[in-house]
């Protein structure tokens, strides 16, 4: 009987697909925001199909139809992305611990996702679960992230990089990271961008909740910045890298938000910012991962045999 033959996933191989799985996550999270700045929300204005009819888009619904369906169409990308990422895990061997659960998360989160959208259509852009979309987009490209860390670290124990209140710091501005983007879904659902004229909007005051929200990034940059001055004095290499490259993200982020609301929300920089939020995610999680590494296990040192005692002859 001839062997089964077993296509090689190569370590460089599941790298490349776990970092191409973050791009597509972030892709679709600026296509999904192309279609709520063009107030194409309801472009198909049923879920699962486009139309009562079609599950695809006519010509009767004209750029908005279009602009939604191909939205939908990206989250088959993304979805077959997220299913090669995972059949390139359970084929590799030897396989890292903890890689299966993550790539299982990445691909299940796909559909879990285009559901919260197909909500969001059903119930008209309700601001509170096209807030929930967006988060749950969020969430997915945290597990892809996550994903791609494990595969380009060695098989072997966590150890810390930095002492422990560090640590603890960089957890809490990694909550504080998360408390920012749930009140930024909160501003949008405030503001004039609801994806269809029609949509209703959440009922917050606008200027009183994006003060909220400003509150809330100068909070994040304080703690960024104490990480990058307290990763310094510890003398910790790449954890003061990542978390400066965070400061860098936040401040550019920043200024686009304060741009745009000072210019009364123009949807190029609404689109720019909804990218920001995505980058500042991953250079925060990046931070977070700064602050432990995996070192290989060495393999066990050969002995040699013992020496076989000389007898003298007789």
């Amino acid at each position: 009987m001839k062997a089964s033959v077993r296509f090689p996933v190569t370590p460089t191989l599941l790298r490349r697909l776990a970092y191409a799985s973050i791009i597509a996550n972030v892709a679709i999270v600026v296509t999904g925001g192309a279609v709520r700045l063009t107030a194409s929300g309801l472009g198909c204005p049923t879920w699962p199909r486009c139309t009562d009819e079609s599950y695809h888009t006519t010509a009767e619904m004209g750029v908005h139809g279009v602009i939604e369906f191909s939205n939908r169409l990206l989250t088959f990308a993304v979805g077959i992305i997220a299913l090669a990422v995972l059949l390139a895990v359970v084929a590799r061997r030897p396989r890292p611990r903890g890689l299966l659960p993550l790539a299982v998360a990445v691909f299940l989160g796909i559909p879990a996702q285009a559901v919260i959208g197909g909500i969001t259509v059903l119930t008209h852009l309700n601001p509170w679960v096209v807030g929930l979309h967006f988060l749950a987009s969020m969430a997915v490209i945290a597990a892809a992230y996550a994903l791609w860390r494990r595969t380009v670290e060695p098989d072997g124990p966590t150890t810390p990089t930095v002492p422990a209140p560090l640590r603890t710091l960089a957890l809490l501005t990694t909550l504080v990271s998360a408390a920012v983007l749930v009140v930024g879904t909160w501003v949008t659902g405030s503001g004039p961008h609801a994806g269809d004229r029609g949509a209703a909007r959440n009922g917050l005051d606008p200027q009183a909740i994006s003060q909220v929200h400003a509150d809330g990034v100068f909070l994040l940059i304080g703690l960024s910045v104490a990480l990058l001055f307290a990763f310094r004095a510890v003398g910790a290499v790449r954890a003061a890298r990542a978390a400066a490259v965070l400061v860098a993200v936040e401040l550019g982020q920043g200024l686009i938000g304060f741009v745009q609301y000072f210019t009364h929300l123009p949807a190029l920089l609404v689109a720019a910012h909804m990218l920001g939020s995505c980058l500042v995610l991953l250079a925060t999680l990046a931070v977070l991962w700064a602050t432990r590494e995996r070192r290989a296990v060495s393999p066990p040192a050969a002995t040699a045999p013992a020496a076989e005692p000389v007898t003298a002859g007789v």
